[in-house]
């Protein structure tokens, strides 16, 4: 067995781990367990953390459940909120849990016949058939109000500081959960969970069920909530969440957001978030301090983690969108672009709209500037710019002379103007 426990500490990846832990895993292959939220219909981010820590305990030669929380879905989490969440349906939570798993399976090995495949499990399974009378009276009695009132998540809840309390539903959320830990412990053999620090008091109650009903020893090992270097949230944009979804946020955005990563946040990231050795790690770090103005920390933080999640051609293609703002990128480059980057590469950029009729027979560069797009306030500052050689259509400088045809649209829809280095216009042919 590799040692799960030192891998995951030397990667920053360990906030808190029950007493034993180590000497039970490195004993024979164990089975640990993470719980994802079934609230969307694709994980973002935020989740990649109890994902990379299931990839480590799979690597390390043990067996990884993902827990989709159908049932518990449907009560909401209170720890870390201030609110209850939305209530989902059963056939919401199907459709969720269908299209996680498939992200999942780019990380994790369900379908090899190794012993330690991994294995999506949903406890509305097993719950949903679970009384209120059979919870209250098989699982609820063994443990007292006392104990579930000193969780910090609890406590938080109740305290003057909330803006509301706390309903009953939410109140038997580390019940459930619990249970959860006992109904795997029981039916495979899982002696372990993880999951974020905020989650440490839900997991102890678990622990203490398999203790307590079973008669059994089970572990507990939390990670830290990743925090960014400037105090503001990690893995929220402008825009909020980075999903793993291309639907949801585009290899583009998701390849800039780790790419605009600090310094600080960029060592830290790169040992939880890919999969790079020790030595080459600590020999690229070494080699970014030396010259951090090549950013190369980040690059191959933003390479490696957008191909894990999606693959090498959205990497190519992000790459080539970063270089049409940033690097050398000609006309050629930009007629690459799928409409949907094109637009996300030039966000916030002004737009003006021109008939496609109007290109048939070509229209005079000037024009364009001016007339059709107000890029430009008169023809005579249109043209004193196209006289200093600084207007450029698609990334190609262009003279008076210039007639703007059919032949210039990219994605037969789009003209890229721009005056200088920084100045662009889109022209959006209808």
């Amino acid at each position: 067995m590799k040692n799960f426990i030192e891998e995951v500490t030397w990667r920053g990846m360990l906030h808190d781990v029950m007493p034993g832990t180590e000497e039970h895993l490195m004993e024979q292959m164990r089975v640990a367990y993470v719980g994802i939220d079934p609230t969307a219909d694709s994980l973002h981010i935020g989740h990649l953390v109890g994902v990379m820590l299931l990839k480590h305990f799979q690597i390390a030669g043990h067996k990884p459940l993902a827990l989709v929380g159908g049932a518990t879905g449907m009560i909401g989490d209170p720890s870390g909120k201030s609110n209850e969440r939305n209530l989902l349906d059963e056939p919401t939570l199907r459709h969720n849990q269908e299209a996680i798993k498939g992200q999942l399976e780019r990380f994790l090995d369900f379908t090899s016949d190794a012993a330690n495949a991994a294995e999506l499990v949903n406890n509305y399974d097993w719950m949903k058939d679970f009384s209120f009378l059979e919870f209250i009276r098989d699982v609820g009695k063994h443990i007292t109000v006392n104990y579930m009132m000193a969780k910090d998540s609890v406590k938080k809840r109740l305290s003057s500081e909330a803006a509301e309390g706390m309903s009953f539903t939410e109140f038997t959320y580390q019940l459930v959960q619990g249970y959860d830990f006992l109904h795997l412990y029981r039916e495979k053999a899982c002696t372990l969970q993880m999951g974020g620090s905020d989650q440490w008091g839900n997991i102890t109650t678990g622990t203490e069920l398999v203790r307590r009903i079973a008669s059994g020893k089970a572990y507990a090992l939390t990670c830290p909530l990743i925090t960014k270097a400037d105090g503001t949230k990690f893995g929220k944009s402008e825009g909020g969440n980075i999903w793993l979804d291309s639907a949801r946020t585009s290899p583009y955005k998701f390849y800039q957001y780790w790419l605009n990563t600090s310094d600080i946040d960029a060592e830290k990231y790169i040992k939880i978030f890919t999969f790079l050795s020790k030595e080459d790690i600590e020999s690229l770090t070494i080699e970014h301090r030396e010259a951090p103005h090549l950013r190369l920390l980040q690059k191959r933080l933003a390479e490696e983690i957008t191909v894990m999640v999606h693959s090498a051609a959205d990497l190519e293609n992000a790459i080539k969108a970063s270089a049409i703002l940033f690097g050398n990128a000609n006309a050629d480059d930009l007629k690459q672009l799928d409409a949907a980057t094109f637009l996300e590469v030039f966000d916030g950029v002004p737009q003006a709209e021109i008939a496609k009729a109007d290109l048939e027979s070509g229209i005079e560069i000037i024009t364009v500037l001016n007339d059709k797009t107000g890029f430009f306030k008169s023809n005579g500052e249109a043209r004193r710019a196209l006289t200093a050689n600084s207007i450029s259509v698609n990334r190609d400088k262009v003279k008076e002379d210039f007639m703007l045809t059919a032949t210039d649209l990219i994605n037969n829809q789009f003209v890229l103007l721009q005056s200088g280095k920084k100045n662009y216009f889109v022209v959006r042919v209808v």
